[in-house]
């Protein structure tokens, strides 16, 4: 599904910059709630896995995110990504709201995948 080479451990930075803005800011967990937060533009960061399936459960969310200026990151798993976001359950999207005390690594994230999609 993602089509961005990203590199080696950038989806490590991703996990934990989810931790991070869990501990200390705000997400949003799940597919509804990243799109309402990318379509309201309060999102910072969403993450999507890759493993999704059906993927048209989360294709609109990279379109939407383009349109609204907003950077999205891939990472493999959706159990990874729910793990990462405090639930026992797997997710296949999450949106970051509130940074928290991991404003520098989301800020690298996005800086990251800007300059990846610019190829």
């Amino acid at each position: 599904m993602a089509k961005i080479e990203y590199p080696q451990g950038f989806q490590e930075k991703v996990l934990q910059a989810i931790e991070i803005a869990r501990n200390g800011g705000k997400i949003r967990i799940g597919t509804n709630e990243a799109t309402k937060a990318v379509e309201r533009s309060l999102a910072k960061l969403v993450v999507i896995a890759e493993d999704v399936q059906p993927q048209e459960v989360v294709m609109h969310l990279p379109i939407i995110c383009d349109e609204k200026n907003i950077p999205y990151a891939y990472v493999k798993s959706k159990t990874e990504l729910g793990r990462a976001s405090g639930i026992d359950v797997s997710t296949a999207a999450i949106a970051i709201l509130a940074e928290g005390e991991a404003k520098k690594q989301i800020e690298e994230i996005a800086r990251t995948v800007k300059s990846l999609k610019a190829k």
